[in-house]
């Protein structure tokens, strides 16, 4: 009996209760893009770390074992999706996964979780960036924010004014490290706020829109978990950053309305029916 009837993303990702981040978000948004979410947890939250008090259970020696079972059933993966990844010795678990599920078919998409306004999260280590930046070389797609795209490439972060050469060459360092097409989310300029996206050497195109909202936890995982799921779909990737980035908006006017805590992530469950 064959399990592989269907498309199937592997997300390797932490599962927080509550908050409307990481799995509890990316599950259900490329459920309703017709694909199969299948979940190796990473760690599990009582609610996630934007809170000031939270309980958590690390998931590292779990995972080979997880792994292991999902070899038994002969899985096979259209795509491999990480977010939030704890430890070197996780970043380390996520390279033997893509080793031993990544197939012909199977695209490989890194969101780097590393940091966000400059600075990197409190759990992230000079070594762990390190194994990151080896990481990269398996994403046919990477979606850093950029804060995240400055730590990869080692050039020093601000918060706008970005120029297109300064872009460009922030993209080439990125390729260098081994991906493949690239989007870079949260580019400030003024009333704007602009993905990056390139496909190849010398390309670049900037994707702006109106800024609406404050910054909200889980919209990055929103943004990647479309991004995926149109990747194996067979979805154009400039029409999938847009798709993304429309939704993710419409996210933020919905959640602001109901004047929703910034804590408790995007109402994406009000709007889900406008993605197609």
């Amino acid at each position: 009996m064959s399990h592989n009837k269907v498309k199937k993303i592997a997300i390797i990702n932490d599962i927080s209760g509550f908050g409307r981040c990481s799995a509890a978000v990316s599950l259900p948004v490329i459920s309703h893009m017709k694909v199969q979410g299948c979940v190796l947890p990473t760690a599990i939250f009582s609610n996630h770390t934007g809170f000031s008090s939270y309980y958590y259970q690390d998931y590292t020696e779990h995972m080979p074992k997880y792994m292991e079972e999902w070899k038994k059933l002969d899985l096979r993966f259209e795509g491999i999706m990480s977010g939030f990844l704890g430890s070197a010795a996780q970043i380390q678990i996520v390279r033997d996964f893509i080793m031993q599920f990544r197939d012909e078919r199977t695209k490989v998409i890194i969101d780097p979780v590393m940091g966000e306004n400059g600075r990197a999260y409190p759990t992230y280590t000079p070594e762990m960036c390190g194994k990151m930046k080896r990481l990269v070389e398996f994403a046919d797609i990477l979606t850093p924010n950029v804060t995240e795209a400055c730590m990869l490439t080692d050039l020093p972060y601000k918060e706008s004014g970005w120029k297109m050469r300064e872009i460009m060459a922030m993209m080439e360092k990125l390729r260098e490290l081994g991906a493949g097409k690239i989007v870079i989310s949260g580019l400030n300029s003024d009333e704007f706020i602009s993905n990056a996206v390139s496909e190849y050497p010398g390309d670049l195109r900037i994707l702006r829109q109106k800024r609406i909202g404050r910054v909200r936890s889980g919209t990055g995982d929103i943004f990647s978990a479309v991004i995926a799921a149109d990747c194996v779909n067979g979805v154009s990737f400039e029409q999938s950053v847009r798709k993304a980035g429309a939704f993710v908006k419409k996210c933020i006017a919905v959640t602001e309305q109901a004047g929703i805590p910034e804590t408790d992530g995007v109402c994406f469950e009000q709007v889900l029916s406008a993605l197609k």
